[in-house]
């Protein structure tokens, strides 16, 4: 018998917690594994997936093999084996598993139905494998039932050979399995999994549910047991010891306990039970059988245990959390996986599968967080950075993560996996593996990848600490050095050739040394040569035979030196022998000795000696003699030059004769190791105070890389404005970095104070930092020096923070001392200082002090461990003491808080961090528990935040971060991401919410992958109105959606058991007035959180990688006003639509969508400087007050988010110098505001005593501006003193003479004339000096809604659609005349008529051309000269009812409520044709298909609502025909699959079938008349399968919730009912005021499912088998749907809302995200025919969507 050699036991860290076996192998490339006979992937229909089947008359000629030799071993360690198969009917079947002992003896298993009976050798054992159990014994085998379902064979190879052959398993070698069955996959595991069990019924019991990647699907409300079959073998009835029976024992069937009969050895899967008491057999109950015993468990869940090997249940995590052993976290720290609950996430590029375990799905996006960048280097040591061989890159360790920098653009890649700090690298020569090793003990190396960053292979070392590794060029060998456990240097020699091939890591030798290693290399020229340095040594290495030896070179004078670097030179010809090289080795003393390889002796020696010059503070000049040398830690050589680093802080680049020095370069500390590139043109050099450069030797300029602290950071602060982040650290320094570079800005060092806290100033460039001193000192970023000290505090500061709003500050010391500073200047000073306020001695923490969103309340711990206590900001009045020093029965000690937080202002949550390892959350205002969050960590964590949108809670737990979905109340468990090797200090979160921020030994920057920003409850907004007694104002209710809602009772009250809140007695409530509210944010699509399989929850896309991009916006917002900016000298153009702000590049057609706004845009202001837009939207249903964005114009961000008013905003203005914004509210607000742009802090508002229609700033004038209304024009002067600007008005009345009608516009024109136009039609001039009003002039028959004014001219426009330009030159001279003035001074130079009301312009300087929008939602481009105007963006006017799409997918076609059919053409979405019948509406819409592949015969088929259904030709552009084919509107159309025949559904019932060649209707369908009928649907099938006959398959779907499906052959007049369905309607089904449709659909990638959707009892998408002939699925919805649009090309299915929201639910992956940006109800979604295009609509905006990736 061959004996097979023992697996290391360090090989086997990558199969946790399990492994995809035929991934793993990748079966489908049949490069590792073998097929025989008949073998091929097909698509079963149960597991809705690609399967194996396997199939033929004889087994041992039909089968897959694992591995693809028999001389080859998987090496398969996990205990149990998972098969996942179907035998096919009527069929045997064979399942062959090569198991090798401890032993090395090799044993096969077999399982098959061709057994009779249980058969044993010491080398074979058969098993007889039943799918249905009989009565009679002697039946228990046979062909497979025709019924056979699939089977999860779950096998115990341990138990297995313990039990039949008392023997110990070692692992799998080979599996074979053969015909006849369908396959799905096999998997290994140490964990015992139990397929059945999920969700909460296993929450309370020790058992671990299959992961999502192994399960079988189980359809909504069906049973697991109903479907699939579960076969554990041997049974749990088995008690297996842990370790072999001595031989003197009884049989191994001896060992089996409890009473019966001997079991039989045959897995049997049966429906009815089965008297053997103790046999391994697997009862499955019958779907019929209703006893005491559960239906979903083959037995009692009590009878469920844990193997001994598993990792027992902890309570460390809290219920129902399972910990994996340290060995397991750490060998399973660079998968994305699950213990129960946590799922622990690395990096995207992790090969292993997703193994997610736990109560709940795990919350979407997953993972929502992507490491983006790390600011850090070394860790272990700062001698660890090399080159890639193409010189782009550099690699470099920091801490735990390996960073790949591209040093021309600063972009970073990172391998994660390592969970402690990697002290070691190495990299082949062409950039195919990198290795790494890992500083605890025992050290684990990886093998990456290192193009793809896949982890490839993890293992074990020899060596107890690897300190040194080095790569052959060809990437087959891997020599390290380090020492084993009894600390004695150790080289060993790895096989790695195999790696990349999917082999493993041989050790070919390793070898005991007592000379010291420094430095170890293997050479260029000869894989089997190697070098080392050391303490007195420098030796040459050979491996030969699998034996590593070494020599020592003759060093003679020189065998004292310590000698810490090495290096080859290759000859400059590339001659690869080793006579051409030479060997450079560099020493502490200053000696670089020059080695020849051949002959091992030294060829030269020099010595580095520092001179300077007298008086001169560095060296000067280089030379080699006797006397004290500079210390040289590492060289290297390029075949031209020597670059050596030196402990006094040079890098040096010498002629490899050393005669002179060619550059130099000085660091800030010690050099401790260089690299020169490949091409030579670079050197790297990093120096042991954590700086990464190189110097460019061609332009001899230092490039650094990065900078790093030296000691973990305590504490980090962010500040939006200049994208900068503080950080402090235990090195005593505070340093600024720029988050967008990671690049270092500035450092302050105090040598003997310390820093423990930092937070940035709001508004200003300023930061304050606490010591250790207790200091707390202010710094100015402009400067960069200190402005201000204080020094109340006698112990260190422990806490820092400031009011939003930047007018206080406050700090914590050691010593309990709180204390407050005002921050209103610069100059801020202590206000007061109160002792023993916070918890004494407790640790300096970011989440020390809170200070709550609004910035009203104050929390902290204190003033004992025990309490937490929460003042008024302002007064440090105490106004609520929770007090949780209740017995923690865990750990019998007294539970307390370590971190608080505050979260969103409106929710008024309260979040404690406790020392038993809880999160609570409290009301801030009642001290109410609302929720708590158990077992979040096994240690306290230090530092928690949570979103602005309240969606997402972050944790520092240990060394890792962890990720809660706060906004679902039965939380799924935490994301858990792994990178800190040290423990993290503190997590934040990003101003703009789309980053977070950690820091532990190093900062991880960190892209959160799903916005952020919506569904925050409704913010505390500034109430504007006149001077007065102030008003509290109440948040309003969370919205359902986003609130967690109220505790359940039974928690609620054990909660309250625990804690104890106590309210102080006379104390005030807080500020009874919030100040006006200011958030920065960023601009995204806004989405609510949830999961995909809750209804009532939805699912955000992530922030890159989402299913949907906006590509472009199809119309303009004609019932906006000033809603369109253009600026003619920098082409700015932005206009808006629903709640999108539309930037578009006039040329090219290029679009960019600025969203963000929760409501309809109303108006634009575009700053004077063009850097700054402002927007201004209405009240939604999810917000109380309208909003304000302030964008970046260069940027397109968000940089501000205020909230004005209650209602809508009419107008925007900035003032001539873009100081200040005045924005002005509607006739129900009539309020006027006054905001300043350098902070946007509200300066000035009043409540005016009538509506006004309009406002605008004097453009000569910055402190003047007016407002027109009813009746009157009111100036407003601006009186600034200091920070505080008073407003004086000023009112006069309209002269009679004007008329009676309300002012409706304003412009100013020259010096000081005001033109105002009214609602009748007038233009009077104001002369604002004197207040007078002193010409006027009949202008229009509407009303003047637009005034502008330039030059010497006047551009008006009104409502009946006029534009007309005057000339006004002579005004100003009339002024002179007064009251006299007369009017005909002034006339009209050019008119244009457009096609509505006009009320957006924006024109040149000399008003010769301009953009014009009106309310028909048209932008004209407009030019006097020419006296022409031209459509620029033309959308419909009225609801857009239908959207079709050519064949060739060149143009689409739109309808609408307006009667016109417009042609697009697709690309461009520029508009070609546009078919217009007056006074009628276009309902529905149909493009023929393609007719015998001649477009010229292309036709639109459009239903009106008198009835009429049109035929247009869209070659022809004209229409072909006119037929009345009912007698009321159309609601649908369709053409049949040839084109030859139109099907036309009314709002009666009827559909009705025509010729639209003739016009002739020749069969009319009355079935269901009464219901409105509102979708067919045509499809090509052959329909033999439905028992019909047909070429076209089609149906009929009514608004009375029923579907008619037809097969119809129109040539033959031939027309069948195949299925008639009809579902439930409840009374009332209205959703946000529209009645949501009855839509079905074909699915267009299986013929035989339809999809419903429609006003139903419950929410969902109804997927209906026409096979079948019932529901075989239904997809959950949050919100009754009112589109429908299947993919063509994906399994993508895309429902639109009357909640204005869009969901794409993938139907294979069972996924779905959702897409906000409409203003009203999605109530038409198409796909193209491509799918690679989604259109949107909503009343008459359109949105085109791409579909990435198509």
């Amino acid at each position: 018998m061959r004996r097979e050699p023992r697996p290391a036991e360090a090989l086997t860290a990558w199969q946790h917690p399990f492994l995809n076996v035929f991934r793993h192998f990748r079966v489908d490339e049949w490069k590792r594994s073998a097929k025989q006979g008949d073998v091929a992937v097909v698509t079963d229909k149960t597991l809705k997936g690609a399967v194996y089947r396997i199939r033929g008359s004889v087994s041992a000629a039909n089968y897959i093999q694992l591995p693809k030799s028999s001389t080859q071993s998987l090496g398969l360690t996990g205990r149990y084996l998972y098969v996942l198969f179907r035998p096919l009917p009527s069929k045997h079947f064979v399942i062959h598993l090569d198991v090798s002992s401890k032993d090395n003896q090799v044993i096969r298993v077999s399982f098959s139905n061709l057994f009779k009976e249980f058969k044993s050798t010491a080398t074979w054992l058969q098993f007889p494998l039943v799918l249905e159990a009989r009565t009679p014994q002697r039946d228990l085998v046979g062909l497979a039932p025709s019924g056979a379902r699939w089977t999860c064979l779950q096998l115990d190879l341990q138990d297995v050979l313990l039990v039949y052959l008392n023997r110990c398993y070692g692992h799998l070698k080979s599996i074979r399995l053969c015909a006849s069955l369908l396959v799905r996959n096999l998997y290994t595991s140490d964990l015992c999994f139990e397929p059945a069990i999920s969700g909460a019924q296993w929450a309370k019991l020790p058992v671990t549910p299959m992961p999502r990647e192994m399960a079988f699907p189980v359809p909504k409300g069906e049973s697991w047991h109903d479907r699939y079959i579960h076969v554990r073998f041997p049974s749990e009835s088995l008690k297996v010891p842990s370790k072999p029976i001595e031989k003197s024992c009884s049989p191994p069937e001896a060992v089996l306990l409890g009473p019966g009969p001997q079991p039989l050895p045959c897995p049997v899967a049966s429906s009815k039970p089965v008297r053997f008491s103790v046999s391994p057999v697997v009862q499955t109950p019958s779907p019929t059988a209703q006893s005491g015993r559960a239906a979903l468990a083959p037995r009692p869940f009590p009878e469920v245990s844990l193997s001994q090997e598993r990792s027992d249940a902890s309570n460390a995590d809290g219920p129902g959390f399972h910990s994996l052993e340290p060995w397991a976290q750490l060998e399973a720290s660079d998968i994305h996986t699950a213990a129960a609950g946590t799922h622990v996430l690395t990096h995207e590029s992790a090969e292993v599968p997703v193994a997610r375990t736990g109560s709940c799905e795990g919350f979407l996006p997953d993972p929502v967080l992507r490491l983006k960048g790390v600011i850090g280097f070394g860790g272990h040591g700062t001698r660890q950075a090399l080159w890639t061989p193409d010189g782009a890159a550099v690699v470099y360790p920091c801490h735990a993560v390996i960073v790949v920098l591209l040093v021309d653009t600063g972009e970073q890649r990172f391998f994660l996996g390592h969970t402690d700090k990697v002290s070691a690298l190495a990299l082949d020569g062409s950039s195919s593996l990198l290795a790494s090793a890992q500083a605890r003990a025992p050290s684990v190396m990886r093998l990456w990848d290192f193009q793809t960053g896949r982890c490839l292979c993890l293992f074990r070392s020899p060596m107890h600490v690897v300190c040194s590794l080095s790569f052959s060029d060809s990437g087959a060998l891997l020599c390290g050095v380090g020492k084993d456990h009894h600390g004695r240097t150790m080289v060993v020699a790895w096989g790695t050739g195999q790696v990349g091939l999917g082999g493993e890591v041989v050790v070919l030798a390793k070898a005991h040394t007592d000379f010291d290693v420094q430095a170890f290399r293997v050479t260029f020229f000869d894989e089997t040569r190697m070098a080392s340095c050391g303490q007195g040594s420098v030796r040459l290495w050979r491996l030969r035979g699998g034996v590593l030896r070494s020599c020592p070179v003759d060093l003679g004078e020189h065998h004292a030196l310590q000698f810490t670097d090495l290096a080859f030179k290759q000859a400059r010809d590339g001659c690869p022998e080793p006579s051409a090289a030479m060997l450079f080795v560099c020493s502490r003393s200053g000696h670089i000795l020059e080695i020849d390889c051949q002959r091992m002796v030294v060829r030269h020696a020099r010595r580095l000696l520092p001179t300077r010059t007298p008086g001169g503070p560095h060296p000067q000049k280089q030379t080699f003699s006797s006397g004290p040398g500079i210390a040289i830690s590492s060289l290297s050589v390029s075949p031209a030059m020597c670059a050596v680093g030196s402990e006094d802080g040079f890098l040096r680049l010498w002629p490899l004769d050393f005669s002179s020095v060619l550059l130099e370069a000085e660091h800030e500390g010690p050099v401790s190791s260089v690299c020169v590139s490949p091409d030579g043109l670079r050197v790297l050099s990093a120096t042991s105070s954590g700086h990464l450069g190189f110097l460019d030797t061609l332009s001899r300029v230092y490039h650094m890389l990065a900078r790093s602290h030296t000691a973990p950071v305590l504490a980090l602060a962010m500040e939006q404005r200049r994208g900068q982040l503080a950080t402090v650290s235990q090195d005593r320094t505070v340093r600024i970095w720029d988050l967008a570079t990671l690049q270092q800005l500035y450092d302050f060092t105090s040598s003997e104070d310390a820093p423990c806290a930092v937070t940035f100033h709001p508004t200003r460039p300023t930061f304050f930092c606490g010591f250790s001193s207790g200091a707390v000192r202010s710094f100015s970023l402009e400067a960069a020096e200190v402005l201000v000290e204080h020094t109340c505090h006698r112990g260190a500061v422990t806490g820092l923070t400031a009011t939003p709003d930047g007018r206080l500050l406050f700090s914590s010391c050691s010593q309990g001392s709180l204390a407050q500073y005002s921050c209103a200047d610069p100059q801020w000073h202590v206000l007061r200082v109160a002792a023993d306020m916070v918890c004494p001695d407790a640790p300096a923490s970011p989440s020390a002090l809170a200070v709550s969103r609004d910035g009203r309340l104050l929390a902290f711990v204190g003033p004992s461990r025990c309490t937490v206590t929460v003042m008024g900001s302002a007064s440090l009045d105490e106004l609520l003491r929770v007090d949780i020093g209740t017995l923690d029965l865990a750990s019998s000690r007294l539970d307390s808080a370590m971190a608080v937080c505050f979260g969103p202002a409106a929710l008024g949550h309260l979040l404690v961090s406790t020392s038993s390892n809880r999160v609570v959350v409290l009301d801030a205002v009642s001290g109410r528990i609302i929720r708590e969050l158990p077992g979040v960590h096994p240690e306290p964590c230090p530092s928690l935040t949570l979103s602005e949108d309240a969606r997402f809670l972050l944790i520092a737990a240990g060394r890792t971060i962890k990720v809660w979905d706060y906004a679902t109340q039965a939380s799924p468990g935490p994301q858990v991401y792994i990178g800190h090797s040290e423990p993290v200090q503190a997590v934040a979160f990003s101003p703009d919410q789309q980053q977070v921020l950690s820091a532990g030994d190093a900062v991880f920057l960190w892209d959160v992958l799903a916005p952020t920003e919506r569904q925050v409850p409704t913010l505390s907004c500034v109430c504007l109105g006149p001077p007065g007694p102030p008003e509290t104002l109440s948040p309003p209710s969370p919205a359902t959606k986003a609130s967690p809602g109220p505790p359940q009772p039974a928690r609620q009250a054990r909660a309250q058991d625990r804690w104890r809140t106590q309210r102080p007695g006379p104390a005030s409530s807080p500020g009874s007035r919030s100040p006006s509210h200011v958030r920065h944010l960023h601009h995204g699509w806004a989405s609510v959180p949830g999961l995909p399989k809750v209804a009532m929850g939805t699912c955000p896309p992530p922030a890159s990688g989402g299913w949907l991009r906006l590509k472009a916006v199809v119309g303009y917002s004609g019932n906006g006003r000033a809603n369109m900016v253009w600026r003619p000298d920098t082409g700015f153009f932005a206009y808006t639509c629903g709640r999108l702000v539309v930037v578009e590049d006039l040329h090219s057609g290029a679009q960019q969508h600025w969203s963000g706004h929760s409501a309809e845009i109303s108006t634009l202001a575009l700053s004077h400087s063009a850097q700054v837009l402002a927007s201004a939207s209405g009240r939604s249903s999810t917000t109380a007050h309208c909003q304000i964005r302030v964008w970046d114009v260069s940027g397109g961000l968000c940089q501000h988010l205020i909230f004005p008013h209650s209602t809508t905003v009419l107008a925007l203005a900035f003032s001539p110098d873009d100081r200040l914004l005045v924005t002005l509210g509607d006739h129900d607000g009539r309020t006027l505001a006054l905001w300043g742009t350098a902070t946007y802090d509200l300066v000035s508002s009043t409540r005016l005593p009538e509506p006004v229609h309009g406002v605008a700033f004097n453009p000569w004038d910055a402190g003047e501006l007016t407002c027109v209304g009813q009746g009157t024009v009111t100036f407003w002067l601006l009186q600034q003193r200091g920070a505080d600007i008073s407003l004086q008005v000023r009112r006069e009345p309209v002269p009679e003479a004007v008329g009676a009608g309300e002012l409706t516009s304003l412009c100013y024109g020259a010096p000081p004339l005001l033109y105002c136009g009214t609602s009748s039609g007038q233009v009077c001039v104001w002369d604002t000096r004197a207040g007078r009003c002193f010409l006027s002039w009949e202008a229009d028959d509407g009303g003047i809604g637009l005034l502008l004014f330039s030059g010497s001219r006047l551009v008006s426009g009104s409502s009946t659609g006029r534009l007309r330009l005057w000339a006004v030159g002579a005004v100003s001279e009339l002024r002179c005349k007064g009251s006299g003035a007369r009017s005909s001074s002034v006339f009209m130079e050019h008119e244009l008529v457009l096609d509505g009301a006009v009320v957006s312009a924006s024109f040149d300087d000399s008003v010769d051309m301009g953009v014009v929008g009106t309310t028909a939602g048209t932008l004209w481009f407009v030019s006097w000269a020419e006296g022409t105007s031209t459509r620029l963006i033309s959308g419909h006017r009225s609801k857009v009812n239908e959207v079709v799409f050519s064949p060739g997918e060149s143009h689409c076609a739109t309808c609408s409520e307006d009667g016109s059919v417009r042609v697009w053409a697709l690309a461009s979405m520029e508009l070609v044709i546009q078919f217009q019948v007056l006074n009628q509406s276009c309902l529905c819409l149909a493009w023929s298909p393609p007719c015998c592949g001649r477009p010229e015969q292309q036709r639109l088929a459009a239903g009106y609502g008198d009835g009429s259904l049109r035929i247009f030709s869209v070659s022809r552009t004209a229409m072909e025909l006119k037929m009345h084919p009912h007698p009321v509107a159309l609601t649908t159309v369709a053409f049949s699959t040839d084109g030859q025949t139109v099907l036309s559904g009314d709002k009666d019932g009827l559909v009705a079938v025509s010729h639209p060649c003739t016009g002739t209707t020749f069969r009319v369908l009355s079935d269901h008349q009464g219901a409105p009928i509102s979708t067919i649907c045509v499809t090509c099938k052959e329909c033999e399968d439905l028992g019909v006959e047909g070429t076209d398959l089609w149906l009929a779907a009514s608004g009375d919730q029923r579907v008619s499906v037809w097969a119809s052959d129109w040539l033959r007049n031939h027309c069948e009912l195949v299925d008639w369905l009809s579902f439930p309607m409840p009374a009332t089904t209205e959703t946000q005021g529209h009645l949501p449709p009855s839509l079905a659909a074909f699915c267009p990638w299986d013929g035989a499912l339809l999809m419903y959707v429609g006003p139903g009892v419950y929410k969902e998408v109804i997927i209906y088998n026409l096979c079948q002939k019932q529901v075989v699925e239904k997809i959950p919805l949050p919100f009754f749907a009112m589109s429908l649009s299947l993919s063509p090309g994906t399994h993508l299915l895309a429902v639109g809302f009357a909640e204005c929201m869009l969901r794409l639910v993938d139907c294979a992956m069972g996924t779905a995200q959702d897409f906000a940006g409409h203003d009203n109800a999605v109530h038409l979604c198409r796909f193209t025919p491509s799918a690679r295009l989604l259109f949107t609509a909503a009343r008459n905006e359109i949105l085109v969507w791409e579909v990435p990736g198509l």
